[in-house]
């Protein structure tokens, strides 16, 4: 038996034998619904396409109004599939309990969660660190988390079925030099995925945890605030992972038999081995 393609970056999701070939589509996908948070860049927007592609119905969330409605025309184009926008801030407890509470009934079986929503800002040692950063990190890596779990979890208890990907970081599990409390963050995120999902065990729900390392999207742009010089140089002398990288690692997770759940997992470049050892070619 061979892959005929990448089993993840394949049109077919085919695993191939050459005296008989046997295709395992991505009909498993086809009328479920993947609720996506961050979905208007970086990873969250790559598994907008991901799942789009497989078929599925998606929900989609960010901030940026204008950027949903593109994705939203875009995927509805590309690949006839239906995706419902919802414009809100994970931080605001409210604005999320109202996207959710109202969500129109036939999109409210939910099958996936992929709570993408985060970010970091600054880099600075802990006793220069702007307070207003921290805070923003944590109420968006952490509360908004939790807001959107708890707001979309009836859904999957009522139908006693649902996965619920947590992206983690590498940061969640190994401290850095000025890396203080986006990593408290992102420690927490590793411990509510463990706690979730043995809560969650007696209703049939899926967790996992993803924790990628560098990854080049917007992410550097934003913890530099806008310094792209900064930014750029976080990948020198690297071949990072991209976005589609991760959305490939998602799909295949929740791609699994129903009896099969990957709790945690760590992927990072090849060049990359943990938070401190890089291996960066001149």
């Amino acid at each position: 038996m061979y892959f005929s393609e990448s089993p993840w970056r394949c049109g077919k999701f085919c695993f191939c034998q050459r005296q008989n070939v046997t295709s395992i589509s991505y009909f498993a996908f086809m009328n479920k619904i993947i609720l996506i948070t961050g979905a208007t860049s970086g990873i969250g927007k790559a598994c907008a396409t991901k799942f789009a592609a497989a078929k599925s119905d998606v929900i989609i969330t960010g901030r940026r109004n204008e950027r949903l409605d593109e994705l939203k025309a875009q995927l509805e184009n590309d690949y006839g599939i239906n995706v419902l926008p919802l414009c809100f801030d994970v931080q605001d407890r409210e604005a999320v309990n109202a996207a959710f509470a109202n969500l129109p009934a036939q999109w409210q079986k939910i099958d996936v969660l992929i709570n993408n929503a985060g970010l970091a800002i600054g880099r600075d040692s802990f006793e220069d660190a702007d307070m207003n950063d921290w805070e923003t990190m944590l109420n968006t890596n952490v509360h908004g988390l939790l807001y959107v779990s708890k707001a979309v979890l009836p859904y999957m208890l009522a139908q006693q079925k649902g996965h619920i990907v947590n992206m983690g970081s590498v940061a969640g599990k190994e401290v850095y030099e000025k890396g203080n409390v986006y990593c408290a963050g992102k420690f927490a995120v590793d411990a509510i995925t463990k706690a979730m999902r043995i809560d969650l065990l007696k209703n049939n729900i899926k967790v996992t945890g993803i924790h990628p390392g560098a990854v080049e999207t917007e992410f550097s742009v934003v913890r530099f605030k806008g310094d792209e010089v900064a930014a750029k140089a976080a990948y020198t002398g690297l071949t990072p992972l991209t976005a589609s990288d991760i959305a490939d690692t998602v799909f295949y997770c929740v791609n699994l038999p129903a009896h099969v759940c990957i709790n945690d997992l760590v992927i990072t470049c090849t060049q990359q081995a943990g938070t401190y050892y890089f291996y960066r070619k001149p």
